[in-house]
């Protein structure tokens, strides 16, 4: 019985390390897994290199980008919605606190973005739009600046006001949430996240599934 225990483990092992798929086992299309976590992601296209990890096979359009995904492979890795959010604990420029309780019975968008990314700044008057009409209804919208430093964001936000919270973050829950690209957005209710969406995602559909919370209650 020990021994069987050792080679499950054994086999356990192996299957948790990525491993480089043959050029010849490559599928004619696929899609890649690094372009699509980036929210740059594009039809597919014949993979230039693949890896299999627990037993899922993950494919690149250029070779290069097998190191990264080797580097933290479970950063590609997607998380079954739905999934606690854990700790939050972010102070904003008020100097609230937003913890487990700040969040209760509040439908809230967390958006992850920086003053250094365009598109994050394109779509903050969007999700102004879908935070006024939603508002009375409890919900809100926690622009969470992944900035390397807080000296940044507050600078940029006297500059440019926001109406709604604007915290910082040193990675606690970025990293957390496998942040890879920005913008990255996170509906939480009662401090469970339903939703997840990337860079590419539409605002319609980002408006459509806050409508969906807030209606049910």
């Amino acid at each position: 019985m020990k021994a069987l225990i050792m080679i499950l483990a054994t086999m356990g092992g192996v299957q948790d390390t990525p491993q480089d798929i043959a050029k010849k086992e490559l599928p004619k299309m696929a899609e890649c897994v690094i372009c699509t976590a980036h929210g740059a992601g594009h039809a597919e296209e014949k993979p230039a290199a693949g890896v299999k990890y627990k037993g899922k096979a993950y494919y690149f359009c250029a070779g290069k980008e097998v190191a990264e995904f080797k580097k933290d492979p479970e950063r590609f890795m997607s998380l079954s919605l739905p999934f606690a959010l854990g700790a939050l604990n972010l102070k904003d420029q008020t100097g609230k606190v937003w913890d487990a309780e700040a969040l209760k019975g509040k439908v809230v968008l967390l958006d992850y973005w920086a003053t250094w990314c365009k598109p994050c700044l394109v779509l903050k008057p969007k999700l102004d739009k879908i935070r006024d009409k939603y508002k009375a209804q409890g919900f809100e919208v926690l622009s969470i600046s992944i900035d390397e430093k807080r000296e940044t964001m507050d600078k940029f936000v006297k500059k440019t006001p926001f109406a709604n919270p604007v915290l910082w973050d040193d990675k606690q829950t970025w990293d957390r949430l496998r942040v890879i690209a920005i913008p990255a957005l996170f509906l939480v209710k009662d401090g469970q996240v339903v939703s997840a969406f990337k860079a590419d995602a539409k605002v319609e559909a980002i408006e459509a599934a806050v409508a969906r919370l807030v209606v049910s209650g």
